[in-house]
């Protein structure tokens, strides 16, 4: 159907979205906001739905959230007796209203639901899915994405994201689905009769007992006294992260006021992501008034932690995902080394485009790295193939360079309350110890070699922008670079072919991951880049690595490797 034909079938739908019919009154006429809209429907995947909020096929709203509810029920009554599920919701625009939306779906269908009183993070609801035994989970965030934006992520009962396979299979009933004939109950009359439950406080606090069962120095974090500033960056995490600290002997805690309470408009950091460094910029001058030991920063979810600490000219410092993650895993390691709480054959995980230093961090403890294509989903079916052994308790640490950590089982998603307690126990060890956390990855670095790391999103918008996407990838493959930045490229690795090609010998080797739609490249001197197209938004997204003797000479590298890959996309 023509994207016109559309609008008028949703200009003459009585809409129960008041705001919906304002926006497509407001549009009437305009043709390229009306194609926009109605072009395609919202693409449903392994993430789940993501878009900016709104009126049309191709936006998240009531009857796109209904709908998509509507498939996964009719998937979950497919496969499993009396089937359940978990919903939470963060504090975006309309997160609480599509979490009862989808929960009055499930409801209609005969499926219980478990859904929380109250926002909360993305983490939690990964723990409620295996804590309540729940077939599936539904999560409504769009994470760290600006505020136009909301998402519906769907877990699975092993509590991590749904694969590859389940999303097809969820997607093939979805589009079964008339969005305008999706049978609801009444929210109050499925709550009263307990089709519609709400999750309780016990759930919540065994959350948080799990959380710091993870501690590995109970007394340095209580004797450091460490002066925190906090921002849950107007999101999850302001309740959560706040009690844990204080669980554990963090009591200076001074939040952001300007983004303490939820407000899903993030009027004070447009791009509510703590990658970002703008983001942090209210945090960054809070530490100047209050010198804290650290500053955190979770995004709206809180499963990303971004962090800034002082230098020792007083100075506050941003510390990237990849230093945390090789910090976290350097004092996870020594100090359970230390402590005899090693287990046997320990291991940790990363992604494909997180930092190789991990490799070596892990080499000097013997404990094994496994690599795993991007997306925290897969670290988390990491977990399950060894619970699967029963040898969960192996796992001691896995995460990836987007500011996404998780230390035990208990979870099968990147954690930022857990990340939070680990990174304040970590600063107060050190406290004691009179080293800052910039002398500890110094001398990471002074060990191991300097690993600088960098990454580039290339935008595509609007209706051409999957095609030129594509045509990128397959321009890439067809005639790849031989070299970079003046490097040669002694490697390509393809994960949609599932081939290693060493480019001096020819010889392929096979890569033993699921198939996905990511070149990378390995250069001469050590330097990397890492290419994927997002899953959740219409960006193609570089990961540059390079090394070097000193952190003025890896920069160097890397700045050349950058600006000649830039021009190799054609931006």
């Amino acid at each position: 159907m023509e994207e016109m034909q559309l609008y008028n079938v949703w200009t003459r739908t009585e809409l129960d979205d008041t705001d919906l019919r304002d926006e497509l009154a407001a549009i009437n006429g305009d043709v390229d906001a009306i194609k926009d809209r109605f072009y395609r429907d919202l693409e449903f995947g392994t993430g789940g739905l993501r878009g900016v909020i709104g009126a049309g096929t191709n936006r998240i709203n009531v009857y796109t959230i209904r709908k998509a509810t509507q498939g996964l029920a009719n998937y979950l009554i497919a496969e499993s007796n009396n089937p359940s599920v978990a919903i939470g919701y963060d504090s975006r625009i309309k997160s609480d209203l599509f979490a009862k939306e989808a929960a009055r779906v499930l409801s209609a269908n005969g499926i219980k639901v478990y859904l929380y009183d109250k926002l909360m993070p993305t983490p939690c609801l990964s723990f409620a899915v295996r804590e309540l035994n729940c077939e599936a989970g539904i999560m409504i965030t769009a994470s760290h994405n600006p505020a136009k934006y909301n998402g519906y992520k769907v877990y699975g009962n092993d509590g991590c994201q749904i694969t590859i396979e389940a999303a097809d299979r969820v997607l093939s009933e979805i589009n079964q689905v008339d969005l305008f004939h999706v049978e609801l109950e009444d929210f109050d009359k499925a709550l009263n009769e307990g089709n519609i439950e709400y999750i309780s406080k016990e759930v919540e606090d065994r959350y948080l007992a799990n959380v710091k069962a993870q501690l590995i120095n109970p007394k340095a974090v209580e004797q450091a006294n460490l002066k925190v500033v906090y921002t849950p960056l107007n999101g999850t995490g302001n309740l959560p992260v706040r009690n844990i600290l204080s669980m554990v002997g963090v009591k200076d805690v001074v939040v952001v006021p300007e983004q303490e309470k939820p407000d899903g408009t993030f009027r004070t950091c447009p791009f509510p992501n703590p990658e970002i460094p703008e983001a942090l910029n209210l945090g960054l001058k809070l530490c100047e008034q209050e010198k804290p030991d650290l500053l955190l920063a979770t995004d709206p979810d809180c499963d990303r932690v971004g962090i800034a600490v002082p230098d020792h000219n007083g100075n506050y410092v941003l510390v990237t995902g990849n230093e945390v993650g090789s910090l976290l895993l350097e004092y996870i390691c020594e100090q359970r080394t230390k402590n005899g709480s090693m287990p046997k054959n320990p291991v940790a995980v990363k992604t494909i485009v997180t930092t190789e230093l991990a490799k070596k961090i892990a080499q000097n403890y013997g404990v094994e790295i496994i690599d795993v294509l991007t997306g925290f989903k897969f670290i988390g079916e990491q977990i399950y193939v060894l619970e699967q052994k029963n040898e969960q308790d192996r796992y001691i640490f896995g995460f990836e360079e987007s500011y996404g950590y998780l230390a035990g089982t208990y979870v099968r998603d990147k954690d930022g309350v857990v990340a939070s307690m680990l990174i304040c126990e970590m600063a107060g060890y050190y406290k004691l110890n009179g080293i800052s956390i910039l002398d500890a990855l110094n001398r990471i670095y002074e060990t191991y070699g300097v690993y600088i790391h960098e990454q580039q999103s290339f935008t595509c918008e609007g209706e051409t922008g999957m095609q030129r996407m594509n045509e990128i990838m397959s321009g890439l493959r067809e005639q790849p670079p031989v070299t970079i930045g003046g490097f040669e490229v002694i490697k390509i690795a393809d994960y949609q072919s599932s081939e290693m090609t060493d480019m001096k010998t020819s010889n392929k080797t096979t890569i033993d991951l699921p198939k996905s739609n990511v070149l990378s490249y390995e250069l001469c001197n050590g330097a990397s880049v890492v290419l994927r197209p997002s899953g959740t938004e219409p960006k193609i997204k570089a990961y540059y690595t390079a090394t070097g003797k000193t952190k003025e000479q890896a920069k160097s590298v890397l700045a050349e490797v950058q600006k000649d890959y830039t021009k190799i996309l054609g931006f």
